[in-house]
Formats: structure tokens, sequence, C-alpha cells
């Protein structure tokens, strides 16, 4: 069984190589032609960071989750522009979508759904927030911090210029990250069966959302990895992909741990983080929105 699981999981992941080369190859390509405008944007939207931060952290841009973590922790975006950004970043979805031949519709609609929840609890965690900031016990003061360290964390030389160097590294790891998600998940099939893992899942849809929130919580790409490759094999449902995909800033946690020197704050926004996640992921299960 184990050498089936195997051969099935590397024959699997072969396939989307070219594609998933390609996608990143164009990704890259962007992100050199719009970081920096990207960036600046952020810092000029002001009151309207959360609107910004939700639209331009749909576009997979390496390193934007980190680069947002380092403003907030600099004061130049507010709680709930970075918030939106967390939210809204796609990070391996899109990638794994389009290599997986995934409907351009399903993909918009996804990229929508984040979006607009991202904007949406921008806004009302900075209300809340700045609420909460009006009792000057509360305050946090920021300290200015580097911002481009996202790059040298991962090695993929993101930051050297080389697109296509950048391309092959970034393809190199989502296709090992793939291969051993792929390895995994169809051991588990095997062993447990397809329809019982679907039924207890589907049977219990509230505890199935607190779940992939917590793994989109990881803070690595092989988050969205596990969370798109399980609900395209049709082991999460529709609320229950989101809230993972929410909940999955990245390595934008780290940087902000590593960046901001409130501790409490950072424990809390990412609490904050995992909730607001886990609330839109029940929201959709309860109302039964279909992709």
């Amino acid at each position: 069984m184990i050498i089936d699981v195997l051969l099935d999981a590397l024959l699997d992941t072969a396939k989307l190589i070219p594609f998933l080369f390609v996608t990143y190859f164009l990704m890259e390509y962007l992100e050199h032609k719009t970081k920096e405008k990207s960036r600046t944007m952020i810092k000029k939207a002001g009151r309207f960071g959360p609107l910004m931060g939700g639209i331009l952290g749909a576009f997979p841009q390496c390193g934007f989750s980190a680069a947002a973590s380092g403003f907030y922790a600099g004061g130049v975006i507010s709680v709930g522009t970075l918030m939106a950004i967390f939210l809204s970043t796609s990070d391996e979805m899109i990638p794994i979508f389009i290599s997986e031949a995934v409907s351009l519709s399903v993909i918009f609609k996804v990229l929508a759904l984040k979006v607009g929840i991202g904007i949406i609890s921008g806004f009302g965690i900075d209300f809340l927030w700045k609420k909460h900031e009006k009792n000057p016990h509360n305050h946090t003061e920021h300290h200015e911090k580097d911002i481009h360290d996202l790059c040298e964390h991962e090695h993929c030389h993101c930051e050297q210029g080389s697109i296509l160097k950048s391309s092959l590294w970034h393809t190199i790891q989502i296709v090992v990250f793939i291969f051993l998600v792929s390895f995994v998940i169809g051991f588990l099939v095997e062993s447990v069966g397809a329809e019982r893992i679907g039924g207890l899942i589907s049977r219990q849809p509230v505890i199935g959302v607190f779940l992939a929130a917590l793994i989109g919580m990881i803070p690595n790409c092989a988050a969205s990895v596990i969370i798109t490759q399980m609900y395209l094999g049709g082991i999460l449902g529709v609320g229950q992909m989101i809230a993972g995909l929410l909940a999955g800033a990245g390595v934008g946690l780290l940087v902000l741990f590593r960046s901001n020197r409130g501790v409490k704050e950072n424990l809390c926004i990412t609490l904050l983080l995992y909730g607001v996640s886990i609330f839109w992921g029940i929201l959709i299960e309860l109302t039964g929105v279909v992709l």
C-alpha cells in the first residue's frame, strides 16, 4: 500500500511541475514590476487601509504579508489593515488551483470571498481596536523595523533580481510540499477510507472549521498547500477551506513576532486572526455557500 501511495504521489506531483513553474514565473515577473507600487499605495491609504490592504493582499506577492507586519511594527499601517492583508493573502492557493485546472470562476469566487472578508473584518477591527486604545494603559509604542527579511528567511533570492532563479526555487519548494502532503493524505485515505474521513468532517462541520483554521495558522506555505489539496480531494467543505485559507498568513506572523516588540499585542493579533477565520468559516458552513 505504501509503495502504491508513494507512486501515486510522485505521479500526481510530477504532472504539476510545468504548470507551477509557469505560474511562479509570471507571479515573480508581476511582483518585480508592481511590489514597490503596492507598498506605496498601502502606506498612503490612511483610514482606507483595510480596503487597499484587502485588495492588494489577494495578489500573491513574495513577502507582502511579511512587509505588512513590518509596516505595522513601524506604525505605518493600522491593525485592521494588517488583518485585511493577512486574511486576503492567497499564498500557494492560486498556483495549486491553476495547476489542478480549477475553473477560473471558482478561483475568482474564492479570491472575492477572501478579499471581501478581509475588508469587512479590517474595518471592524480598526473600529474596535481604536476604542480599546483610547485607554492610555493599553497603548503600545511602535518602532521602525526592517521589512525586507522574508526572502532572507525563505532563501528564495527574490530580492536579487533573478526572476528565473526565484521561480525555480519556489517551484522546487512547493513541489516538495505537494509531494509530502499528497503522500500523507493518500496514506490516510487508504488507511482510514475516503468515505469515513469525508463522513466524519461532514457530520462535524464546525469542528472541521476549527481544525482547518488551526492548520492554516502554520507559518509556512505548507499550510495553504494542505488546505487546498484537502479541499480539492473532497475532504474539506467550502467553509472549512475558507477558514484555513483566511488563517494562512504565511510567514507574516513570524515576521510580526520578530519585528514588533509587544509580545502580548502579537499574541492578541494571532488569536484575533484565528477567531475571525473560525467565525467566517462557521458562517459559510451554516449558510451553505457553494462555489
